[in-house]
């Protein structure tokens, strides 16, 4: 116990874990506001086991806070060997515990908490503000348990993909809220949960500003060096072999921004038109020239 005790602490000592207990204690209380100004007042489903907690109190009327951390401790216990390394699963823990606490306290001091009695404009604000409580919680190396839990627990043990059991666990609790609230609500909360992962999503990945170009060409010398100097972009040379031909390719690899794409379109364009070019989108991009890394651990 002191060992552990002794491994929080010191975590908490570091400028990366204070940053990420501020933003886990934000995200916290920001969904605590889209669920106790928007979603809970209009009987939106949010997923999880949260969307579970609003069903059990619907019926009996307990507070939904504290149903979300009751309901989070039987997963806690069972998957705490999924959850990672210890530092990871103590976020998890407080960002829960910060949930409940501060969904009862909202709802506890602010009796009448509705702003607006549109059910559209509860969907989309509620969604939006719970996502992003969820994307900060996430930036922080945090979960929200629950479905979080729940996934990995599936996925190592009957390998259903962690995809899959979120879906699975947001269809029960749709199900039993078309059941409590009725069904035009349940499918409301349906919209407001996938907008809601989307905001998520963007939070704590940010937009696809990047973009990743694998580039086979006769002259990758040239092009190389027209990236280095005129976009200062580093490039990786590789080698492959064509699978129709049995050629040997030169393949070049690069990171650069959306704003320049084009200008890197030209520049193969006018040095070898010839040449494959495939340009993805990718969420994020660590080392030199780019985000420094973070510590993780």
């Amino acid at each position: 116990m002191n060992k552990n005790a002794n491994l929080f602490f010191s975590d908490l000592l570091t400028k990366d874990t204070l940053l990420d207990y501020l933003y886990i204690v934000c995200g916290s209380i920001i969904q605590s506001i889209g669920m106790v100004f928007f979603l809970i007042p209009s009987r939106l489903i949010s997923g999880g086991v949260s969307g579970l907690a609003q069903v059990v109190n619907y019926y009996t009327g307990w507070p939904i806070g504290l149903l979300t951390l009751v309901g989070n401790l039987p997963l806690f216990i069972l998957g705490w060997q999924y959850l990672g390394k210890l530092r990871f699963a103590i976020r998890t823990i407080v960002a829960v515990i910060l949930f409940s606490l501060f969904t009862d306290l909202f709802s506890s001091i602010i009796p009448e908490h509705t702003v607006t009695a549109d059910l559209f404009l509860n969907t989309m604000f509620g969604a939006v503000i719970l996502g992003l409580g969820f994307g900060l919680v996430y930036k922080g190396s945090g979960t929200s348990g629950g479905a979080d839990i729940l996934g990995r627990i599936l996925n190592q043990r009957l390998g259903v993909p962690i995809a899959q059991s979120y879906l699975l666990t947001d269809s029960i609790s749709v199900l039993l809220g078309g059941v409590a609230f009725g069904w035009d609500l349940a499918l409301y909360g349906l919209i407001a949960i996938y907008i809601s992962g989307f905001a998520a999503e963007t939070i704590s990945e940010g937009t696809s500003y990047f973009r990743d170009v694998m580039i086979i060409t006769q002259k990758p010398d040239q092009i190389a060096a027209d990236i280095i100097t005129v976009l200062n972009r580093g490039v990786t040379h590789m080698k492959g072999v064509g699978g129709y031909s049995g050629e040997e390719k030169a393949i070049i690899y690069c990171v650069i921004g959306r704003n320049e794409v084009n200008q890197l379109k030209k520049m193969v364009k006018e040095a070898d038109p010839d040449s494959f070019m495939v340009v993805g989108h990718t969420h994020e991009v660590l080392g030199e020239g780019f985000q420094k890394y973070k510590s993780l651990s």
